[in-house]
């Protein structure tokens, strides 16, 4: 069996296990820590470091860190939800020297992805898949015919005079204390919005809420089908070891 460790780094929790790289199977038990206050680099390290040694993880493990910023070669070139700090900072070198490993990192919503595509809802898709994580923010990757393309961020499109993620997050449901029904609402005035812009031949909705699809799903109005994230909230997780273990990423 061929195992990579995978870290999920989020707004509100950073999360890890070890996985198959053949099956996207946890091999391990999944463990949590919450997001230091703040969010910056330094802290959340040090509750990396925590977690690799609660995994038992050894330099030699392929490991894939994923975040909620835009990553192009290992740097991190914005912080919605996060520490300013992260904007332009070397994270991959940064945590491979601290840590002693080799690092991957990788937008959160794009490991997610490619877990469900190589995994999960969209494995065998034609077309163009979008999927969108519904969590802090909301994140997005684009898989046509499988194939990623990264960093698309489509969470901060503005929509009514305001980014898109800031009306029809989970968070913003929890903030507002919104219904399922209100919230379908305003996720329907969503991805109809980037319906009309890509066209696109299936939506994956993916985060911890995603287990509760059956709530929410049927206020959904819109002509593309939807499916949930089949690896729910462990998806950026899965996404994250099997990019690390298959070296895509540079």
């Amino acid at each position: 069996m061929t195992t990579a460790l995978g870290i999920d780094i989020g707004g509100t929790g950073i999360k890890g296990a070890r996985v198959d790289l053949t099956t996207g199977e946890l091999v391990s038990e999944r463990i949590k820590y919450p997001t230091p206050e703040g969010g910056h680099p330094g802290d959340v390290l040090d509750v990396v470091e925590t977690l690799l040694s609660d995994l038992g993880g050894k330099a030699a493990d392929h490991t894939g860190i994923c975040f909620p910023a835009i990553v192009t070669h290992g740097v991190t070139r914005s912080a919605a939800n996060v520490s300013a700090d992260w904007i332009d900072f070397p994270a991959a070198a940064t945590f491979a020297q601290s840590l002693e490993r080799d690092i991957h990192f990788v937008n959160d919503a794009d490991a997610a992805g490619v877990a469900e595509a190589q995994f999960g809802a969209a494995r065998g898709v034609s077309g163009l898949v979008i999927m969108l994580t519904l969590g802090t923010g909301i994140g997005s990757a684009f898989l046509i015919d499988g194939t990623l393309v990264p960093n698309t961020e489509i969470g901060h499109l503005e929509i009514d005079g305001s980014g898109a993620e800031r009306r029809a997050s989970n968070a913003a449901r929890e903030r507002e204390g919104l219904d399922f029904e209100a919230w379908g609402l305003r996720l329907t005035r969503y991805l109809s919005h980037v319906e009309r812009i890509f066209s696109p031949d299936l939506f994956i909705l993916g985060g911890g809420i995603s287990k509760q699809h059956d709530e929410f799903f049927p206020f959904l109005e819109i002509a593309t089908p939807v499916k949930p994230a089949a690896l729910l909230n462990n998806a950026g997780i899965v996404g994250a070891a099997y990019l690390a273990g298959n070296a895509l990423l540079d």
